[in-house]
């Protein structure tokens, strides 16, 4: 973490403390029905506050076009209070009187949380007007959330370019987690892929065969590298028009000493829906009518002593439609494998993904991971080997 500055590298007692924080929590009819990011963030607060630093909360909600009230971070405010145990203040702008008047306002200890800084336009395009009005109200600017970094908007970006910049708690334990996977891992490693469509994970794949030692891949994903191969892969999920490119990534990954583990079975079934008849079938016998919906049984084992072999997993992807049993079971066994090999010490496993987090929880695993990441698309973008402009920022 030395590459980066932290809040150990800051004193904020006394000082207006901009604090970049996610707070687009799902919500339902006016609450907040997922407090996660909530608690992500609340430690963070908590130790800005307690020094004495007076702490003025920037985040986004949604995606407004200009001011709307049904976007405003106003009950979000609200439940981060009871989260963080602290007043939170509030503000009915980012920028202006309003902005100004409550950060005024504040004593040292205290929290306030600014209204959605995309009612802004300008917010998204970085603009630096935009930049300058938010730096005014502030001394420092501590980045918190990892899952906008990917994103080189006003707030997320622009204002490390005009004051000090220091990663806060929940930036500084992704960052770490990160590296920890990918940055400097200890070896082997191995990733899981899954996920319906090779379309969107490419460069994902392009860039982890580099970096891994294994690659498993599955969900749909594994069906379009099957056909590619020419497996006969009956009516399942696939991207026909991507076999050339499955193959390309192949031989990447045999260029670069990365062993592919595919599937070598398949749970199979002739209608998409829960609890539908299931097969279990060798790949030179899928029936032409039946659909590949999860790993078989060689496949799982596979899977297994990919991960009793690795010392380090980065998982991205169900291998296959966890949302409906029975084809939930090669992912929720590949999950708490991981998961019992993590806590007795053998493994350092990170994941990240809304399907993967949603599968971890499913299996109630989630918090037996060493790490795993909330952030989305800014997750994905890291595994692609991007660089993210909320983190370079940071950079000492």
């Amino acid at each position: 973490m030395k590459q980066f500055r932290t809040l150990d590298d800051v004193d904020p007692k006394g000082k207006r403390v901009l604090l970049r924080v996610d707070l687009n929590v799902p919500m339902d009819n006016g609450h907040v029905s997922d407090a996660t990011r909530l608690e992500r963030v609340a430690p963070t607060i908590n130790e800005i506050a307690s020094k004495g630093g007076k702490v003025i909360l920037l985040a986004h909600f949604g995606r407004p076009k200009g001011r709307d009230p049904k976007e405003s971070l106003k009950p979000v405010a609200a439940a981060l209070s009871q989260v963080i145990k602290r007043p939170v203040a509030f503000a009915d702008d980012c920028i202006g009187e309003p902005a100004a008047t409550a950060i005024a306002a504040m004593k040292d200890g205290d929290v306030l949380c600014l209204e959605n800084t995309r009612f802004h336009k300008e917010e998204e395009k970085n603009d630096p007007a935009f930049v300058a009005e938010l730096a005014k109200l502030g001394d420092i600017w501590v980045n918190d959330a990892f899952s906008a970094a990917h994103r080189a908007h006003a707030s997320t970006e622009g204002l490390g370019h005009k004051l000090p910049a220091y990663a806060g708690r929940t930036m500084q334990a992704e960052l770490d987690a990160l590296d920890k996977a990918l940055g400097k891992p200890a070896k082997p490693v191995i990733a899981i892929v899954g996920g319906a469509k090779v379309s969107t994970k490419i460069d994902l794949l392009e860039n982890l065969v580099t970096k891994v030692d294994a690659l498993v891949i599955g969900g749909g994903m594994a069906n379009t590298f099957l056909h590619a191969q020419g497996v006969q892969i009956g009516k399942s999920l696939a991207e026909k028009d991507l076999a050339t490119t499955a193959l390309r990534i192949m031989e990447k990954a045999e260029a670069s000493n990365c062993a592919i583990i595919l599937p070598v079975d398949a749970t199979v079934s002739y209608h998409f829906a829960a609890n539908s008849p299931s097969f279990a079938y060798g790949l030179d016998a899928i029936p032409p009518d039946s659909m590949i919906l999860d790993v078989g049984p060689q496949s799982t084992a596979r899977i297994h002593a990919a991960i009793d072999d690795a010392a380090t997993l980065v998982w991205n992807g169900p291998v296959g439609a966890f949302e409906l049993a029975p084809f939930d079971r090669g992912t929720m066994v590949a999950a708490k494998h991981a998961a019992e090999r993590t806590k007795a010490k053998k493994l350092i496993s990170v994941a990240g993904g809304g399907d993967t987090v949603a599968a971890l929880n499913q299996a109630g695993v989630a918090t037996d991971f060493t790490y795993v990441s909330t952030a989305g698309g800014a997750f994905l973008e890291w595994m692609e080997g991007k660089p993210l402009p909320g983190v370079e920022v940071l950079k000492v």
